[in-house]
């Protein structure tokens, strides 16, 4: 009796959790919404006096089931640095301006806002009206898209509920004119010694002139005594984004056999400053270590024994 009450109680706890997962099911179904927003970022070159034309496309995603609204915002864009940050790259500032941001009022939407219905997309046009007095070099701006799907009001209007997301695409402008090109490499380490992997090369860039590029990295990592490279990306080296007038610290990792001598390159480059450094990388574990240092002192004792030994015998000789 009490086993037969026992699965009455199971089945009806099975059945209720069934149907309280086919309710979260149905209830996800009725408000999946996700946003796109592309290109994430363009890079364009302006002309003093012109205008450039161009466009970003805003879509409901395919598995959508509602539409999305959406409002467009024009921003600027440079690097904040944060306390845990080693260069001046730490978040995304959209907010202040600085004189690399002067494009924010060059440019003109098409329109603030609209609304995408499921799996259709909403191409937002822009220009790009450039003065003919635009600084050359760098200008950086974004075009900010935040969906106000989920922003309503109570009833009574006194309290808000706003459920938003917000998206950006970014606008890397060279304007043409004289610039300035020169950067400098201010740090290029690669360890000599580590008791576990992997190993980490670093390096930190200046960017001096007015215009952003791409500085490379490249690390070439090989056993001492002959083989392949364990680790190259001499066919694609590392590339990162340096802004006008900034650092950037940049990491490359190489996965090492935990014990073994090799020889390491790296390779940074921006505009046309070149760093190379090579080392000889040991890596000695401390189990190893301590195996070695016991071995040491092992030899050394017996040393000492073996000499003290010599010295007795040849005292009692000499009697």
């Amino acid at each position: 009796m009490k086993k037969t009450k026992l699965k009455n109680v199971l089945m009806a706890l099975v059945m209720l959790t069934c149907s309280l997962a086919s309710c979260i099911h149905a209830y996800a179904d009725t408000n999946v919404q996700s946003m796109h927003v592309s290109p994430p970022y363009q890079r364009v070159v302006l002309v003093p006096g012109e205008t450039y034309s161009d466009s970003l496309v805003v879509s409901n995603a395919n598995d959508s089931t509602r539409s999305l609204e959406y409002e467009l915002s024009i921003g600027s864009f440079s690097q904040a640095k944060d306390e845990n940050s080693k260069d001046d790259y730490g978040t995304v500032d959209h907010i202040s301006v600085s004189s690399y941001n002067q494009m924010m009022d060059w440019i003109t939407l098409e329109k603030t806002g609209g609304t995408v219905k499921p799996n259709e997309k909403d191409i937002v046009n822009y220009t790009i009206k450039v003065p003919e007095n635009a600084p050359a070099g760098g200008q950086y701006a974004t075009i900010i898209v935040k969906d106000v799907t989920g922003k309503s009001a109570s009833k009574d209007g006194n309290v808000v509920i706003d459920s938003t997301f917000q998206f950006a695409s970014i606008i890397y402008a060279d304007v043409a004119g004289e610039t300035k090109m020169e950067g400098a490499i201010l740090d290029n380490s690669v360890p000599s010694f580590l008791l576990n992997g992997p190993l980490e090369a670093t390096s930190m860039v200046r960017n001096n002139g007015n215009v952003h590029t791409d500085a490379e990295y490249t690390l070439q990592v090989s056993p001492v005594f002959g083989g392949d490279d364990i680790c190259t990306n001499e066919e694609k080296p590392d590339e990162s984004l340096i802004l006008p007038e900034t650092e950037r610290y940049h990491t490359q990792t190489c996965e090492l056999p935990s014990v073994g001598i090799f020889h390491a390159k790296q390779i940074v480059k921006i505009f046309g400053e070149t760093s190379i450094v090579e080392r000889t990388v040991v890596i000695c574990p401390l189990w190893l270590l301590f195996l070695l240092l016991f071995i040491v002192i092992a030899l050394v004792i017996w040393i000492m024994m073996k000499v003290r030994g010599n010295k007795k015998r040849s005292t009692r000789s000499s009697d």
